[in-house]
């Protein structure tokens, strides 16, 4: 009943232009289309005619009948469904900054169905575009998307056959009671929790109290892409209709567990995690970004393939901009900014090449520390889809980043470095050289996107180190994807001076 509820709640997406008889002439007047108006989107009209259904460049034709649209009062109707906090708390800040960049001023009306963001230009006294927000289910969001009922949908999930562009990343944190003693977690310690194969804080070296876990309720967009990255259904003994609910219900439950994002946690205790071999996991913005931390989660703006509304493109292009990252990291993601980081200075990382300088030997070890002097380490961390030389969905993002980036200029009279490294499985040699492979791959991809590098003075190179620098341990699959990757790496060129402090 709840499901047919909000589909009911959707149908104000459906609703299209009435069909209207009008004809379309050519500029030249050597041919004319006649038949029913089925949509303008501002820059093409859809037509049905004899011939089927039509998209017809506005540009080149003369619009003659009763439905012929105003053009110089066309309004872009942009339609965005999806989870309803984010919805909440990204989508205003996020178009209020869109706005802002164009010069124009943004009006919102909370309906009791959702709410209405309305573009409007103050100096021409004109609605430019409304953008509507429906929150539903992930199950409905994507069929109004594939139906044509939805423009964009606001999603923790990338779906198959949908164009995804990553808004951000947000870090995934166990939260507990301020009261709760148990001092940390590793994460597979909270699989088993999740999944109902602890029940009790004793088996964890606490009192013995039976372990209440929180969620979210079934539907919700988050839950399924908990429960997907976990691999089964979560064994929640209480569920909440939204994060603000879950955080203070922990905060009170001094035996209650609950995976929430970082910026939702309220009151309540972030509890550090582990791996299972020791290493601490700490949700730093780089660590974050680069996905070196294993509860790192995309969240992303999912469109269909077809055309969209001027304004529609505009506001996807305006996605990775600074004044969309800042907007965003309002809303508690973290967007698509670049994060820089000096690598001698992270003691984390310094203290993993020690530990793995028994397995890959002193002399390499020596050789990975050399490197990492005077370089800063970008955020742009690229990752394959298993068991492929193709990049997944972030590592996409990630590239297009960095080639705006180099074409902007910011990395001139620097070198990039793309690093490869790997998980600790197999021959060591054999780790090596597929290490460079896939930094071989990254390289080729930025060189083919961008083939003046040196015009932009921007230098380039490859280096490779294997498994000399594990970021989580090896003995678990998401431990080795986390360490199968290739870093950029920034500094200045060997042929020129170090910068003076």
């Amino acid at each position: 009943m709840r499901c047919a509820a909000v589909f009911a709640a959707l149908a104000f997406f459906s609703v299209a232009a009435s069909a209207q008889d009008i004809t379309l002439t050519s500029r030249d007047g050597t041919l004319a289309l006649s038949g029913s108006l089925q949509g303008f989107d501002g820059e093409l009209y859809r037509i049905m005619t004899r011939y089927g259904l039509l998209t017809v460049d506005a540009q080149g034709v003369i619009c003659d009948g009763p439905g012929c649209p105003d053009l110089t009062s066309y309004v872009a109707e942009l339609r965005v469904t999806g989870s309803p906090d984010k919805g909440a708390r990204l989508l205003p800040g996020l178009l209020a900054a869109f706005a802002q960049a164009r010069g124009l001023v943004l009006r919102t009306e909370v309906t009791g169905s959702g709410a209405v963001h309305t573009v409007y230009d103050p100096d021409e006294e004109i609605v430019l575009a409304r953008f509507t927000f429906q929150p539903a289910p992930p199950g409905l969001a994507i069929e109004a998307l594939r139906n044509g009922a939805a423009d964009f949908d606001l999603s923790d999930l990338p779906e198959p056959g949908l164009i995804a562009t990553t808004l951000g990343v947000q870090a995934l944190v166990a939260v507990v009671s301020p009261e709760n003693p148990v001092p940390q977690l590793a994460t597979a310690d909270l699989a088993r929790i999740l999944s109902g194969k602890i029940t009790n804080w004793s088996e964890l070296g606490g009192p013995d109290m039976p372990v209440a876990v929180h969620a979210l309720a079934p539907q919700s967009g988050f839950r399924g892409a908990l429960e997907t990255r976990l691999g089964q259904p979560i064994a929640a003994g209480e569920t909440h209709d939204d994060a603000a609910a879950l955080a203070a219900a922990i905060t009170r439950d001094p035996w209650g567990i609950a995976v929430t994002t970082s910026a939702d946690a309220g009151m309540a205790r972030i509890l550090p995690l582990t791996d299972s071999c020791g290493f601490l996991l700490e949700p730093s913005a780089l660590s974050v970004k680069a996905e070196d931390y294993p509860l790192a989660q995309p969240f992303y703006l999912l469109t269909a393939k077809r055309h969209l509304p001027l304004v529609g493109r505009e506001f996807v292009d305006f996605i990775n901009s600074p004044a969309a990252n800042a907007a965003l990291a309002d809303g508690g993601l973290l967007g698509r900014g670049m994060e820089e980081v000096d690598l001698l200075g992270d003691g984390h990382r310094l203290s993993n090449a020690i530990r793995a300088a028994g397995d890959v030997g002193v002399p390499e070890a020596q050789r990975l520390t050399s490197a990492m002097q005077g370089a800063v380490r970008l955020s742009a961390t690229f990752r394959f889809e298993d068991g492929t030389s193709r990049l997944d969905v972030s590592s996409r993002d990630h590239l297009v980043d960095l080639v705006r980036l180099i074409e902007a200029g910011r990395f001139s009279d620097r070198e990039l470095v793309f690093v490869g490294f790997s998980d600790g499985s197999g021959d060591p040699a054999a780790n090596l050289d597929l290490s460079r492979e896939r930094a071989e791959v990254v390289f080729n991809a930025v060189a083919d996107a961008v083939p003046d590098l040196g015009d932009l003075r921007v230098k380039t190179s490859i280096d490779a180190f294997g498994e000399a620098l594990p970021m989580a341990c090896d003995e678990t699959a998401i431990g080795r994807q986390i360490n199968r990757r290739v870093e950029v790496w920034l500094r200045a060129p060997k042929d020129s001076p170090a910068p003076e402090n």
